[in-house]
């Protein structure tokens, strides 16, 4: 079925954050806290939906009022949980691999090891797309353009800028959150929008009711280069039916997503976030479709950032193996 919106069913408290990533003043995580906060991104983006969802259910499930902040994406979420000032939020696994181990001068050369991974969210593909009157239809038409990537921290912020300069491609970077750099591509202030998130994406398909676009992504030789180089890429497509403007699937490259927490979270308090998230997929499906790749055996895409105890102790439940390396140095068997 071709998907037409987005439903976002959830009630969010939003603060945006202006805290700057590798500060080094430390918050004090509660392990019952009275109240919660998940780290998301911009506006407009599968996180920012995700996450309310999400909130929702946790709220529900453990009687805790539980809240949505906007933020730059998974590499701020990763400094504000590591510093202690968000128990909750969202990562991409390439800018959580570089804050674990203080890779990028984003880090500040912090290792962000106070951070857990809780559950297995969904692959997040990297899609761009232009007007289908600019005759672009693959990132080699980007030279000397202007290119949308979405919020510094952010997933395609980080990486797509990256990408470019790694196949040799001279384009001007636009940071903003997805709804404003919508805004400016209808505008016709940018040639090309970019953003990497699960299927759908809001922002897309709110451009595509208003103009005629294209999307692709990236194949062939220059798949290959991007995979080699960054190995937390893997291949992947966008299917069809993920926007009624396709008319065929989108080859690109992919990454997961994972659910994290504070490490200092109390024990029983995760474990009841993760099985509520369980229990109640479908209801975060109907929030948004990438949580058809919130499964169980999903968590194998973890193979080396440690785990909270509590969702450990779910999963063991659930008779699912995980790899050796995530067990962290405080969980007793």
């Amino acid at each position: 079925m071709k998907k037409k919106s987005v439903a976002f069913v959830a009630t969010a408290v939003l603060s945006t954050s202006l805290l700057l990533t590798g500060c080094g003043d430390s918050g004090q995580i509660d392990g019952k806290p009275s109240s919660m906060t998940i780290g998301s991104a911009s506006i407009g983006g599968t996180y920012y939906v995700y996450a309310g969802g999400m909130s929702q259910i946790i709220e529900r499930a453990t009687g805790i009022p539980t809240g949505v902040e906007v933020t730059g994406g998974p590499n701020h979420n990763m400094t504000l949980i590591h510093n202690g000032q968000l128990e909750l939020g969202l990562v991409t696994m390439g800018p959580a691999y570089e804050a674990w181990h203080g890779e990028g001068d984003w880090t500040n050369g912090v290792e962000h090891r106070n951070v857990r991974v809780i559950f297995p969210m969904y692959n997040t593909y990297s899609q761009w797309w232009a007007t289908e009157n600019s005759g672009i239809t693959g990132v080699r038409d980007l030279e000397g353009r202007i290119v949308g990537v979405g919020p510094q921290g952010g997933t395609a912020g980080t990486y797509h800028p990256r990408i470019l300069e790694l196949l040799g491609i001279n384009a001007t970077i636009r940071h903003a959150g997805i709804s404003d750099l919508v805004s400016q591509h209808l505008d016709g202030q940018l040639h090309v929008n970019s953003f990497a998130a699960g299927l759908p994406v809001a922002s897309v398909l709110e451009m595509s009711n208003q103009r005629k676009i294209v999307m692709f992504g990236l194949d062939g030789e220059d798949r290959d280069k991007v995979v080699t180089e960054f190995p937390y890429f893997t291949p992947a497509v966008i299917p069809a039916s993920s926007y009624d403007f396709l008319t065929e699937d989108v080859e690109t490259i992919g990454i997961w997503n994972m659910a994290v927490a504070h490490k200092e979270l109390d024990d029983d308090l995760v474990y009841d976030i993760v099985k509520a998230i369980f229990d109640n997929r479908t209801t975060l499906e109907q929030v948004h479709s990438s949580a058809s790749e919130t499964l169980m055996e999903n968590i194998d895409k973890n193979t080396w950032m440690w785990m909270h105890p509590g969702a450990i102790r779910f999963f063991e439940e659930q008779g699912i193996e995980l790899h050796p390396d995530v067990y962290p140095p405080e969980y007793v068997r």
